[in-house]
Order: C-alpha cells, then structure tokens, then sequence
C-alpha cells in the first residue's frame, strides 16, 4: 500500500514535471520574441549585455539551487550521524559541509551581482520599449526565474521518491 501510494505521488510529480516543462517551453519562446524585438532597437553592446544577462539568469539561479540541495543532503546527513558513526565520516561531512556553505555563499554574491544586472540591463531596455513591453521582460524574468525554481523542485522530489521506492523494495523480503 505505501509503495503504490509512493509511486502515485511520483507519476502526479511526473505528470507535474512535464506541465512546468512545457511552461519553460513557452517561457523561453517568448524570451525569443523579446530577443527578436531587442536586436534592431538596442546597440549591440546593450543587446550583448542583454543576452548575457539572459543566460547568467539560468545558469547563477541553477548553480544556487543545486548547492542548496547538496548543502541540505549533507545537512540531513549530518543529523542522522550518531555514536556508532565513525569519525572519518563526520570529518567528511562537516567538510562537506563548509565548502558547500561557501560556495553557497559565493552563489548568493554572484545573485546579487546578477540582479544589480538586471536593473541596468532594465534600465536600458526602458530607454527602446514601451511600458507594456517593458512589463513583459521583468515579468518573462520573473516567470523564467520561478520555473527553474519549480523544476528543481520537483526533480528533486522525485529523486526523493525514487530513492525512498528504491530503500523499501530492498526492505521486503
């Protein structure tokens, strides 16, 4: 009975992985139609720094969601380390610990970095779009952030699940 309640909670998140996939899809159509539009109205050194701005988005959000998985797992890890836990493990964990919690923190810089970004990159793309359209970039940011945000998300919970399906079809003889 939990193995069938834990693989149809693993088909929904499935099912709901593919939805928010297919949102990313439309999602990055539309930053194609906005790059589309930029292009002839931009200088190209404000047209580059729009397209970089565009992929460090991905890639800085994603760095700092993977690190705070990671940094959780060892977490986790470390709560389950008791007595009978030897001490080259714990060493381990704990150094784990600190280098992912650094390069957490390094990510969170280069967020912040990223977002002073956008706030130039918006401020130039103020000077060539009308309101509207200006409204539709910082919302295509917004969505385009909240995706990769849910997509992580919901891999991760799947991965959970497998995992957990995977420990309890060991468990039964």
């Amino acid at each position: 009975e939990l193995m069938w309640s834990l693989r149809w909670k693993e088909r929904a998140l499935r099912q709901e992985r593919e939805l928010v996939l297919a949102e990313s899809r439309a999602c990055a159509e539309r930053g194609r139609a906005l790059e589309a539009l930029l292009r002839p109205l931009c200088k190209p050194s404000e047209f580059e720094r729009y397209v970089l701005f565009i992929g460090d988005l991905e890639k800085v959000v994603s760095l700092l969601l993977c690190l705070s998985s990671r940094l959780a797992r060892v977490q986790n890890a470390m709560r389950r380390v008791d007595g009978n836990t030897d001490a080259e493990e714990k060493q381990s964990l704990n150094e784990r610990h600190k280098l992912l919690s650094r390069q957490r923190e390094d990510a969170k810089d280069l967020k912040e970095n990223l977002d002073r970004r956008e706030r130039v990159v918006s401020g130039v793309l103020a000077k060539y779009l009308p309101e509207e359209q200006l409204q539709d970039y910082r919302h295509f940011v917004q969505v385009k952030t909240s995706l990769l945000i849910e997509q992580k998300d919901l891999e991760e919970q799947i991965k959970i699940l497998e995992e957990q399906l995977e420990s309890l079809e060991k468990s039964i003889p």
